[in-house]
């Protein structure tokens, strides 16, 4: 009876084991998707604010017509 249980309890520790590593790779799969997904928003929004105004002065008609 002792043998069965501990035999039981020694593959649930490989399986536990195993469940940790792969929740572990996950986290930093998400954790990258989230790294790049704001370097693609927010570096083209921060440009933007600098782009812009010099883009808007050169929309701009001169003072003489």
């Amino acid at each position: 009876m002792d043998n069965d249980i501990l035999k039981r309890l020694d593959e649930q520790d490989k399986k536990l084991e195993a469940i940790f590593q792969s929740s572990e790779k996950m986290r930093k799969y998400f954790l990258w998707t989230l790294i790049i997904s704001v370097a693609v928003i927010l570096l083209p929004m921060i440009g933007l604010v600098f782009v812009l105004p010099s883009f808007f002065n050169n929309l701009t008609l001169p003072a003489g017509l």
